[in-house]
């Protein structure tokens, strides 16, 4: 009789045990380094997922608050051409006007023709959209609190300084890779 597998049961290895495994199948695996990427790889999937949660009490998707952010981070008057807004997420442009549709339908955004120029089109966060993000933005806050409560400042400082170290040696050994690959979204 074939073997099945119950995944519904299944739980995820712990960190020891998942390194442990590696290091039994590939002996040259450095287990520090091991350690720190597959802590931030779980923490930055347990992250999405509660900031998914927390954006469906609200009514939007993730997908839309990232385009909130877009937004609100290019500043007054919050507004961007489609094109810029789908290189910024890393998405293509058929994404990124799917994404607006939904979120003009839903009051997030208007799109308006650029008055200098009535080929291009503009996205706009409205105020609806404004006062989304910024509920968003208290719940993260209350969040990311919670989770680095076990810090002190010094801590926190040190952290961000070194994430922020790992963060632009990423982005220098791989500048084409903003967002999202293509083949992955």
């Amino acid at each position: 009789m074939p073997e099945t597998s119950d995944t519904a049961g299944a739980t995820e290895p712990s960190l020891e045990e998942q390194i442990a495994a590696y290091q039994r199948e590939f002996q040259d695996l450095d287990p520090q380094v091991e350690q720190v990427v597959s802590a931030l790889q779980r923490l930055n999937r347990r992250m999405n997922v509660a900031y998914g949660r927390q954006t469906a009490t609200l009514g939007m998707s993730n997908a839309e608050w990232e385009v909130l952010k877009a937004l609100v981070v290019s500043g007054a008057p919050y507004r961007l051409g489609p094109g810029e807004l789908a290189k910024r997420l890393g998405l293509t442009p058929a994404a990124m006007t799917h994404r607006i549709d939904r979120m003009a339908a839903e009051g997030l955004v208007n799109r308006e023709r650029d008055e200098n120029n009535r080929v291009r089109v503009i996205v706009e966060l409205t105020h609806e959209g404004r006062e989304k993000w910024l509920e968003a933005m208290r719940m993260a806050s209350v969040f990311e609190e919670d989770l680095l409560q076990d810090l002190d400042a010094e801590e926190r400082r040190v952290l961000g300084a070194v994430l922020t170290r790992l963060l632009r040696r990423v982005e220098e050994a791989q500048p084409d890779a903003e967002g999202r690959l293509s083949d992955l979204d």
